[in-house]
């Protein structure tokens, strides 16, 4: 069953916030402030379904990104705030906004400017990971934090709500690729029901789905993570840590790659 559930970050840069995974994170929206854009409709979504619309202020420009975030950072600077990384989130897939490959280089030269020590980190869904351009952006930055939700077609689809018929588990693992050793993979664990069928990347087949793909991948690291707010489907139950970690330990062990919690 939805619920009404409209977007949560009101602004082109927010924060700072503390980021179970990343730590203290200032975050950049390159989606609307009023709207949500994105090229996948999950049923976990904590900024709701894109039925909302997409409002109507737009996607932010690569000035304004720019001067937004100088400004901020600017201010952090001054009052001794500390920051260990900037992350791109927000109302939707950042990778859609056209400005995408400018911004980050845009944002990695403010980090180096005022804060060299803190990390540039993507949260993306991986939709456009096929885009030369955007391939390249986010090869430039610390954390590319690419998301596999699920290796089964169909849960896949359930969970992800992919916009585009195009993308399918065995074409994004494919691209997936080309990131190995670099890219972050992030999973997020889930159960519970959706238009009346079962939601559930829990079990013992769809683990051993996620195993098979992470080891063609060969990423970096992966992160698995649950629910830690509200969702546009109500039906929908959180994985608790000590499964988590149970999990995590099971695929640490058959791959060999670090598993991260949270």
């Amino acid at each position: 069953m939805p619920k009404d559930q409209t977007v949560l970050f009101h602004s082109t840069i927010f924060g700072p916030v503390h980021s179970r995974r990343l730590g203290v994170s200032l975050g950049v929206n390159l989606s609307p402030d009023d709207g949500k854009v994105c090229s996948f409709d999950c049923v976990y979504c904590e900024a709701g379904y894109n039925s909302q619309g997409p409002g109507t202020t737009g996607l932010p420009s690569r000035e304004k990104v720019k001067l937004q975030l100088r400004d901020k950072l600017s201010f952090m600077k001054s009052a001794g705030d500390p920051l260990d990384v900037i992350t791109f989130s927000g109302n939707g897939e950042p990778t859609l906004n056209p400005d995408f490959p400018g911004i980050i280089d845009d944002v990695i030269a403010l980090r180096d400017e005022f804060y060299p020590g803190a990390k540039v980190s993507v949260l993306t869904n991986s939709t456009r990971i096929f885009t030369r351009e955007v391939a390249e952006a986010l090869r430039k930055v610390d954390n590319n934090i690419l998301k596999l939700d699920s290796a089964v077609e169909r849960t896949m689809r359930l969970i992800d709500q992919p916009t585009s018929k195009e993308f399918t588990v065995e074409r994004v693992v494919r691209g997936l690729k080309e990131f190995s050793g670099t890219g972050i993979i992030q999973t997020m664990m889930l159960r519970g029901e959706h238009g009346g069928m079962t939601v559930d990347n829990t079990t013992p087949e769809e683990v051993d789905a996620l195993i098979a793909a992470y080891k063609e991948i060969k990423p970096r690291e992966i992160m698995l993570y649950s629910l830690d707010r509200s969702t546009p489907e109500e039906r929908l139950r959180k994985v608790e840590k000590p499964e988590l970690e149970k999990i995590g330990r099971r695929i640490e062990d058959a791959t060999g790659i670090k598993v991260q919690v949270n």
